[in-house]
């Protein structure tokens, strides 16, 4: 990594793309903490009219709301950047033509980029795979499974129904390996293993794509990206940008959820729950951990790549915050059809003090409303309905119970006690702004919990290759 920290404040520069907002930190790396901060909705979401399955984003709201972020940090920080980590939402795909992917612009003396050539990004939530296509595709040689939104099997899927959408494009990866060959004016996309795996058909023991069996299949293998391992420099800012110099570094894109234990994971008895969008639970493997050579379609628990060889115990959940986002809508829709109008933000505010007025319910939810990776054709059901639990306070209290109940079923709390945890850090914006969630945490799982730590995709990755950068000056101390 050809470049060096000095006495004066030096930061490093963390973005993630995630699935609803753009988040973007300055991480000054003498003292290790984040002097600036901005976020941004992206409100990219596409409707797709001719198949509800389909699950799209527009890239060019993305990286306006990207634009928005870095346009509100301080110019004059920007200009002391020496490093730039990039993270974001995993599994899902994004298309584009390498000489002609962006176009740059320049305007008051700002210089930024606008996606060209690009197709839409098929998220991580798209549900086009069914289960029997997915069991007609080759069997992966990998620990990881399959799953529908994932960029391999979403590849599969259009070569079948939609062969010449793949043809006008010659790179393909996550939309946060689109900003780095962007930012890189890379001529291939490069990718971590993190994000690799994310997409299947990767082994990540040996570091490689399955390219023989997907060749076999006829699978266009020059879509594939080139992995590198995660934590390297893909490239350098090939222009200024934003007041960053060029041929600054540009980190290779690490996955979201490995940056957001990575911000606040520091001791070996820490399990992560995370709970945004969709949630995961999460604990660090032994070193010597070695994960099982195929995959294990039924089970809830998935090894993830980490850093440096290791590996992360994952119950990844479909059902998170959006499991209440959806009642929120549901309740909304109703409440409009009596003509009446409530804001959004009261009837979320309005639940939750219903419920921690109802610290108890008999009312049984099973919160599993968009399936699960592991079982796909399991749906939300209600049950234990009697006339004294419909109120607002126990279908609520129900809800959010049902939501953290799946996660100690995938994940259950003897299994966390096994593996040596003695503390559950509790994260993610679903998790934070919900005390009513916070209990049943408390109540499921029977660890201390910790809240209001520094849980934050952004900040991880920018914690990443700062330590990189660190490493560096220490491995060549004649550069300070």
């Amino acid at each position: 990594m050809a470049t060096s920290l000095s006495c004066s404040a030096d930061f490093v520069l963390g973005m993630d793309l995630g699935t609803t907002s753009v988040k973007v930190v300055l991480l000054e790396a003498q003292s290790n903490s984040v002097t600036d901060s901005r976020s941004f909705p992206t409100n990219s979401d596409i409707s797709c009219t001719t198949d509800t399955r389909a699950k799209e984003q527009d890239p060019a709201l993305i990286i306006a709301a990207l634009d928005k972020c870095m346009d509100a940090l301080p110019k004059d920080k920007l200009k002391k950047v020496k490093c730039i980590g990039v993270c974001g939402q995993m599994h899902g795909i994004v298309l584009w033509k390498s000489k002609s992917g962006c176009e740059w612009l320049s305007k008051d003396e700002i210089i930024r980029f606008i996606p060209k050539d690009i197709s839409q990004l098929i998220t991580w939530q798209d549900g086009r795979c069914s289960a029997d296509f997915l069991s007609s595709l080759p069997k992966p040689d990998s620990h990881l499974s399959v799953a529908t939104g994932f960029g391999c099997a979403t590849i599969f899927w259009y070569m079948k129904h939609r062969p010449e959408f793949l043809s006008g494009f010659s790179d393909a990866g996550t939309i946060q390996d689109y900003v780095v060959s962007m930012l890189g004016g890379l001529d291939r996309c490069v990718m971590t293993g993190q994000n690799a795996a994310s997409w299947g058909y990767f082994n990540s023991t040996t570091n490689q794509w399955n390219t023989q069996i997907l060749k076999d299949a006829g699978f266009p293998v020059h879509l594939l990206p080139v992995v590198v391992e995660s934590g390297a420099v893909a490239g350098y800012t090939s222009s200024e940008w934003y007041g960053i110099p060029a041929h600054t570094p540009v980190g290779a894109a690490l996955g979201d959820f490995q940056c957001s234990v990575y911000s606040c994971m520091t001791d070996k008895g820490d399990a992560v729950l995370n709970m945004s969008t969709s949630a995961q639970l999460t604990f660090g493997m032994p070193a010597e951990f070695s994960p099982p050579s195929s995959p294990d379609a039924l089970s809830p628990v998935a090894y993830f790549p980490y850093l440096h060889g290791s590996y992360l115990a994952v119950a990844a959940s479909l059902n998170g915050g959006n499991v209440m986002a959806t009642f929120v809508r549901m309740l909304d829709s109703w409440i409009k059809e009596f003509g009446l109008e409530v804001n959004e933000s009261r009837i979320y505010s309005q639940l939750i003090q219903s419920a921690l007025a109802q610290p108890n319910t008999d009312l049984t939810v099973t919160s599993t409303l968009l399936g699960e990776r592991h079982d796909p054709t399991t749906s939300a059901s209600v049950s234990q309905i009697s006339p004294s639990n419909l109120s607002l306070g126990h279908v609520t209290r129900a809800v959010c119970r049902g939501i953290i109940e799946n996660m100690a079923t995938m994940m259950p709390p003897h299994s966390l006690q096994a593996a040596g945890v003695r503390c559950i850090i509790g994260s993610g914006s679903a998790l934070s702004c919900n005390p009513v969630l916070q209990q049943e945490v408390e109540r499921v799982f029977p660890f201390p919990v910790v809240y209001g730590k520094d849980v934050d995709s952004a900040v991880g990755v920018a914690m990443v290759f700062k330590d990189q950068l660190m490493m560096f000056v220490s491995e060549t101390p004649d550069l300070l």
